[in-house]
Order: C-alpha cells, then structure tokens, then sequence
C-alpha cells in the first residue's frame, strides 16, 4: 500500500474559511445539494481528513461539512428542521466532499473547478471535485483493497471478495443524488453524499441480503465508514458503497422508454421485474425481523399520510378538487384496521422504480439504490413497512414511462403493471391486487408526493401525477 494513502496528516489550520465563499456558490449547483433555493449562512467542520502528503504536487482532502440554512418554508422539523417552521435557524445537512488542490488545472478537469483560493493556507492554488481525476478515484480503491484506516476514515471490505489493484477509474456523470465511479467495469463505487448518523440502508439491507444468498442485489464488496470523534462520540456514519458493477446492464427506465419507442410491450420484462422485486422481499423477510401492524400503528401511518396530502394540497392549487377522493384512500385503510385486519411490515427497498433496477445482457433483474429516499429522516427509512409499498411505487414507474412517450400509452401502463403483479405473485405466493385497500393508499401516498415534487422542481411533469391523481381519487379506481 502506498504510503500517501496510510499517511494522514491533519488539514492546515483555515483551510474552511477560505474555502467557504466557493462552497456557498459551488455546492448549490450540485445534483446532490438538498438545500437548493435557500441561501447558506454559513459551514462547519465536522471532520477533515488529508489524505495525501503536504507538499505534493497534488493535494486531496476529504472534508464532512454541515451546510447551514434556513429552515424550509412551512417545515415541521421531520427532517432536521427547526419545529418552528419557515425562517427558523436550520442545524444544517451534512455533506462529503472530496477536495482536490492542483497549482492550475489541466483542461480535462475543466468541468470539475471549485475555484481559485486567493487567502488562506492554499492560497494561490486551484480547489476541484476530485472524482473527476484518476489519482484521487484509484487512492480511494486501493484503501477499500487494503482494508486502511486514514484517521478517522475507516476503510472495510469483504474478505472473501478479491480486489484487484490497478483498475482504471471513471466518473459516471448522470446526475443523481449522490455520486459514482466505475473501476474498469469490475467494481462501481457509490459515495454518499448528504451523510447522517447511522447505519445506511445501502450498506445494511445488501449485506443481509448477501447472507441470505439473495442473487438478485449485488453484494457489498467494501464500505467506507467515518467512526465518530473521541470528543463527541455518536453513531458511526457510511460514506461509502463498493459493489460488482454489472457489465452492460440496462436500467430499467431506459430500456422501458426503448421499448416504447419501438411501439413494443414490455410485459416480460415487467413479469420478471416482478418476480425479482417479490425475491428480495421474501429475502429481506427471512433477514431481518418483520412486525405485525395493528390499529394503533396503522393510526400513525395514515396520519403521516394524511399530513402530507394536507401539505400538498395547501401548496400545489391543481390537487384541491381531489383532496376528497385522495383522502378516501386513508381513511378506507384506517377503517379496516379498526375493524381488526392486521398487516405485516418488513424492511423495503423504500425508492424503488424503473431507474433502480438493472438488467443483465443475459436477461437477469437486479435492485439497487437501497437508501431510500434521501429526504426522509434515517430512521423512518430504516423502519419496516408493507412490501406492497415497493410494489406500488413500481406501479407509478410503469405510469411515468407510459405518460413520458409522445404521444402517451396509458395501456401500455396498465398492461406492464398487470404483468409485474402477476410476475410478483409467482414469487411470493400472494398478489398485491388482493390487498386493494392497501395498495391504493400507498399508491396515493406516492402520487401526492410527486405532485408536490413535480410542481416544485419540474412542472412540466406534473400532468403526470395529476392524471395518476384524477383515477386515484374518483369514483372509479380499478
């Protein structure tokens, strides 16, 4: 192992302030940033890391920095937020960065410029996102290879899985919520970015379901963790993700938009899709404890779905018409539960669409992203949930595809979504069309959420969610 990666050496005293007025314009433009539309007030260190030697002609620092902002307007404080709602002092997201400092940069590192540094330690030299150069991505690699600790950064992998050295790195550039890079198309590295105490769902739910011989996730190869700081101890936090990349695969959504395209059905593939998400499931079942959900629980999940329909309501005109009808979907759960049904709750994927499953040349389905939705606190994400929560968000994927063609093929949805319950069935030996109560709540649930997403952040979708809503809602839901 070289030993710029086992030397630490701690960051020269200012290095913070004099990167804080490129952070404040650098990070909002971000994929990643959560906090867009709210100006940053300030940063704080929460842990800093040099990982390679003072002097060299290249430096890297890996920084966790807790961005401070505003509450959102109206927040509650599920999130992290002031309880007091709009205006009130923000404790701030916290994100990884991984800073790169060069004397200048050379063109092909163009894209990936923080800025110049006019005081402070660096003074004089250039700050960059450092994924985009190869050292930096290959230092990375070969500490999860060599099992490092660089202060307190620790670097764990799976003994029974082979790193080779020397595989050459590239920065994926979709844009997506955090950030990954690719290692001679053997290994894919996921970095998180918006980073929070705790054990992430990325990290756990593939390691149970490596132990449970699940095929259907590629297991975890190495991980990277930051333990927490002797002075203020907490939870450890992943950083970090290694899996086998999945040479050639297609994901989902872009192989589902081909198919379309071409004027093709897709109802094989949402077969298998189906049967692939019911395998997980019943894996994360025999994995991990499951609970029985009973009134007084189904009370809570269906006033935190009643809220945010209030919520969306209140901030999106469009959905007002249908408040009635998407709140019958809550209320028809809550009076089953009170009649004495129960369900069982397990841990779920929590995000999943098309975009989160990939597609082997050979023909085979996987799952990934097993975060959940990064906006939702840890703990909410970590809770066990009803399966047919995944299931019913894959029934809004199929609808998105659908209604993204030109001109749109809502029976293309309809047949797709059909076919992935069928394939579901086979698997797990229930179908989630005979819990319809269910279903449909959780299907609203998610459709309000895009509603008040796509009003927010893309209004050009949002007819999308809205005719999802008008079915959902009126008199007529088959």
């Amino acid at each position: 192992m070289p030993e710029a990666v086992i030397r630490t050496v701690a960051p020269p005293p200012g290095l913070l302030a004099s990167l804080d007025p490129l952070l404040r314009e650098w990070l909002p433009r971000q994929r990643w940033f959560a906090g867009k539309g709210r100006p940053i007030t300030g940063f704080t260190l929460v842990t800093a890391t040099e990982l390679l030697p003072p002097g060299a002609r290249l430096g890297l620092y890996h920084l966790l920095v807790r961005a401070h902002q505003p509450a959102p307007s109206g927040s509650s404080g599920s999130s992290g937020s002031s309880a007091h709602g709009g205006g009130a002092a923000h404790s701030g997201d916290c994100y990884q960065l991984l800073i790169g400092v060069r004397e200048a940069l050379p063109p092909r590192l163009a894209p990936a410029l923080i800025g110049h540094l006019s005081e402070g330690p660096l003074a004089g030299r250039t700050v960059y996102e450092a994924l985009h150069d190869a050292r930096p991505a290959e230092l990375l690699l070969e500490a999860l290879r060599t099992r490092a600790r660089i202060g307190g950064l620790r670097f764990e992998r799976d003994p029974g899985q082979e790193i080779r050295p020397g595989l050459v790195p590239r920065l994926m550039t979709v844009e997506q919520s955090n950030s990954s890079v690719v290692y001679g198309d053997t290994f894919i590295l996921k970095l998180l970015r918006r980073i929070v105490p705790g054990i992430n769902p990325d990290l756990e739910l593939p390691l149970a379901l490596a132990r449970e011989g699940c095929p259907r996730v590629p297991p975890p190869t190495a991980w990277l963790v930051a333990d927490p700081d002797p002075a203020d101890p907490g939870e450890t936090h992943v950083l970090g993700v290694l899996q086998p990349f999945v040479q050639g695969a297609t994901d989902g959504w872009e192989l589902a938009l081909r198919e379309l395209a071409k004027g093709e059905d897709f109802v094989a593939e949402a077969r298998a899709l189906g049967r692939a998400t019911a395998e997980v499931h019943t894996a994360l079942a025999r994995a991990l404890p499951t609970v029985t959900l009973g009134h007084s629980r189904l009370r809570t999940m269906v006033a935190g779905m009643t809220e945010r329909l209030a919520a969306a309501v209140g901030a999106v005109p469009a959905l007002r018409p249908y408040a009635t009808g998407l709140g019958s979907a809550y209320t028809a759960l809550d009076d089953l539960a009170a009649e004495g049904q129960t369900w069982t709750a397990q841990r779920v994927h929590g995000d999943l669409h098309l975009g989160q499953c990939l597609r082997s040349p050979a023909g085979e389905w996987s799952l990934i992203d097993f975060e959940g939705e990064p906006a939702r606190p840890l703990a909410e994400r970590r809770m066990p949930q009803p399966a047919v929560r995944d299931v019913a968000a894959m029934l809004r994927s199929f609808d998105y595809a659908a209604r993204s063609a030109d001109p749109p093929q809502p029976d293309w949805a309809e047949h797709c979504r059909a076919a992935y319950c069928s394939g579901y069935a086979e698997a797990a030996g229930a179908d989630p069309r005979t819990d319809p109560v269910m279903l449909r709540a959780y299907e609203t649930d998610k459709a309000v959420y895009e509603v008040l997403y796509e009003a927010r952040h893309r209004p050009q979708w949002l007819p999308v969610p809205l005719a999802a809503v008008r079915r959902l809602a009126g008199p007529d839901r088959a």
